[in-house]
């Protein structure tokens, strides 16, 4: 069994209550627009980090981390990418890297916008986790924390970090 934290959109933004939720966690996985190396390095340095670059991200973050993460965790078949639309309304790069690789669960992130849905066609799951970050027109602060114990996601919950307009104070 694994525990994974999933945060999307920091915008080089981290604060406590985040490095507290990915202490628990055995990985942490980033789903673009980490902001600038610093944040993943923080990441990393507490948890294993996956990530993706987004479209903010310089080009200091796009040669260490993916456009697109294919991997298996735990007998689970993972796809993560920036950029990648909702179930019936996919991206065209993520449609395509979804029929050819058939993933059991798609990440993005990039709107901001928290979402957890089936799509039946494709039979995954698909996540964004909303943003995290203090950039955005999101209100609430959200991340996803789950686990994967062979092959199958389970105890899935939305943590709230807050509304945006009231933040603790950064760290680092």
């Amino acid at each position: 069994m694994k525990k994974i934290l999933l945060l999307s959109d920091t915008h080089g933004y981290l604060d406590k209550s985040i490095l507290e939720h990915a202490s628990q966690a055995d990985e942490i996985w980033h789903a673009g627009d980490i902001g600038n190396l610093e944040t993943a390095d923080r990441l990393s340095a507490v948890k294993p980090l996956r990530a993706v670059y987004g479209n903010i991200d310089d080009t200091k973050l796009r040669t260490v981390y993916p456009l697109n993460n294919h991997f298996t965790i735990e007998g689970l078949k993972v796809f993560i990418t920036h950029i990648g639309g909702y179930p019936g309304r996919y991206n065209p790069n993520a449609k395509k890297e979804i029929m050819n690789e058939q993933p059991q669960l798609f990440i993005c992130g990039h709107s901001h916008i928290l979402r957890v849905m089936r799509d039946p066609v494709l039979k995954l799951l698909h996540i964004n986790p909303g943003a995290a970050g203090i950039y955005g027109f999101h209100r609430m602060r959200t991340i996803v924390r789950f686990e994967i114990n062979q092959g199958k996601i389970e105890n899935l919950e939305v943590i709230e970090l807050g509304l945006r307009g009231t933040l603790p104070q950064p760290v680092g």
